[in-house]
């Protein structure tokens, strides 16, 4: 892999984690923040995502969706368990996409089809191609230690 290619790649995985870091601080700092609002919005998949707003769910499904962010985001910005982040990352975009759906449009009438929750999953697919450790990041340390180099089960974490 050229400096080029993981400068790009750390880049985007940076950007992205930021995306959902942000996301995911903004929702702690807001005491009034819950996901109903958008769960009760949904169109063409609403019986899929509506009983996630039901009040006895409700409470789960704000902590999941904080905390997913928030880690998602801590994942990739630090370069730790970027495999684990971006998995998780994909398939909360992927989500979010046929949220929004109103279908064959996604959110509004100028987006068809494709919008940037799919930008976001293709890029997070991309690296999860690509090793972690050759990237810059925790996952370049992690790969170091004796553990992880001798247990089958952690090196596809991070090489």
């Amino acid at each position: 892999m050229s400096t080029l290619e993981r400068n790009l790649l750390t880049g985007l995985r940076v950007t992205i984690g930021w995306a959902f870091l942000y996301a995911g601080l903004t929702q702690f700092a807001d005491p009034s923040w819950s996901a109903a609002g958008f769960l009760t919005h949904t169109t063409t998949f609403h019986p899929l995502f509506a009983p996630f707003a039901a009040p006895t769910i409700l409470p789960l499904t704000n902590f999941l969706v904080k905390w997913g962010h928030l880690l998602i985001g801590l994942s990739l910005v630090t370069g730790s368990l970027t495999r684990v982040g971006a998995l998780f990352g994909t398939v909360l975009m992927l989500a979010y996409w046929l949220a929004h759906m109103n279908f064959p449009y996604v959110e509004t009438k100028l987006n068809f089809l494709i919008d940037f929750h799919v930008v976001y999953a293709i890029g997070l697919v991309y690296l999860l191609t690509k090793p972690p450790a050759m990237l810059f990041g925790i996952d370049q340390w992690l790969a170091s230690l004796k553990p992880v180099k001798s247990n089958p089960l952690l090196r596809p974490l991070v090489l």
